[in-house]
């Protein structure tokens, strides 16, 4: 609160009491006071009115300080009229109800909002869910069918079906914990679960795969676990190199489980690494590769985010690591063991 501005507001008081002042003195000195008397009478009231507008000044400024820092700490802060005092002077009791109307109006709209959010991610669901039968019954058609245009045809399917996956997570990536099933995992078993949900993908590209074996168990949700490493394996295939291999290990540093996906591709410049999980982004790659979309990697962080696991990516000239940080909760662990 600026010191000037406030003498400023204050100016109409101050004229009304020097006028009084004035109107005072020319009344006493009327009726024979002596001058002394007056200048003492009008030091005295001008004192008085003073000391009255610096004690204002402070509490209006000690008011609306810890109003503001009130305000700084809220993530929402339209509901800063239900952590505040009601104020006993009545203008501001007047501003104090129009917060109160606004935050009933960004309340009601955020509602509307969220209603519609909800509503539209049900119908992106049920699309899908739609659209993934017919893709089963012609994957199962051509697997019961098999010739070159069939393994074609289940390549082409395989995708569309990662696509739809890819909708389906995003659309639930907002509140995932809805859908969390945390339970103690085997890694190694995911690994290949994930890669064989990418199979047709990896074949069509003649991609080598190599696991090391891995003894590690983790808590965490599986099938969320299972989609990053799809996103992954899809990633990996999408900038690959003529002779592509994707080779799957763990490692144990301290109190975290690393698991990671190592490629040969064209690896990621040194200039992109740190933008590559923002959305949108496809980088210098990007630009070479005509299905690059800049979703798929944002997606993995953002569900890695969600489910307290680290993701990182490492590129040295050719070839990328992406590495899964998984920690080790030993209270947990000792809590199932007991």
């Amino acid at each position: 609160m600026n010191g000037r501005q406030y003498l400023k507001n204050q100016l109409p008081v101050l004229l009304v009491n020097l006028l009084g002042i004035i109107t005072l003195s020319l009344f006493l000195l009327a009726c024979g006071n002596s001058i002394q008397s007056i200048l003492f009478l009008s030091c005295v009231w001008g004192a008085v009115v003073l000391l009255y507008l610096t004690v204002l000044y402070r509490r209006r400024k000690k008011y609306l300080e810890n109003m503001l820092s009130m305000a700084e700490q809220l993530e929402e802060r339209y509901i800063i009229p239900e952590v505040i005092k009601i104020p006993e002077r009545a203008d501001d009791q007047v501003f104090y109800q129009l917060l109160k109307m606004a935050e009933k109006s960004m309340l009601e709209k955020i509602g509307s909002v969220q209603r519609e959010r909800s509503e539209y991610k049900e119908y992106i669901e049920q699309w899908i869910h739609e659209v993934k039968t017919p893709i089963t019954a012609l994957k199962l058609l051509c697997e019961n069918n098999r010739s070159p245009f069939t393994r074609e045809m289940l390549a082409e399917l395989e995708n569309i079906n990662r696509f739809t996956e890819q909708a389906l997570y995003y659309a639930r990536s907002e509140h995932p914990e809805k859908d969390y099933c945390v339970r103690e995992i085997n890694l190694n078993d995911v690994v290949h679960s994930a890669i064989a949900d990418s199979k047709y993908l990896l074949r069509q590209n003649h991609v080598t795969v190599t696991v090391d074996k891995m003894e590690n168990r983790v808590y965490t949700d599986e099938k969320w676990v299972r989609f990053i490493l799809n996103q992954l394996i899809s990633n990996a295939v999408k900038y690959r190199t003529n002779q592509p291999v994707l080779h799957f290990y763990s490692t144990r540093k301290e109190n975290h489980v690393l698991l990671s996906v190592a490629d040969n591709g064209i690896g990621i410049a040194q200039s992109d690494i740190s933008l590559i999980f923002e959305k949108g982004f496809t980088g210098q790659n990007g630009r070479t590769v005509p299905n690059a979309t800049g979703i798929g990697l944002y997606l993995c962080k953002r569900l890695c985010d969600k489910l307290g696991i680290g993701l990182t990516a490492h590129s040295e000239g050719s070839g990328t690591r992406m590495v899964l940080s998984f920690q080790i909760n030993h209270f947990v662990s000792d809590f199932l063991v007991e």
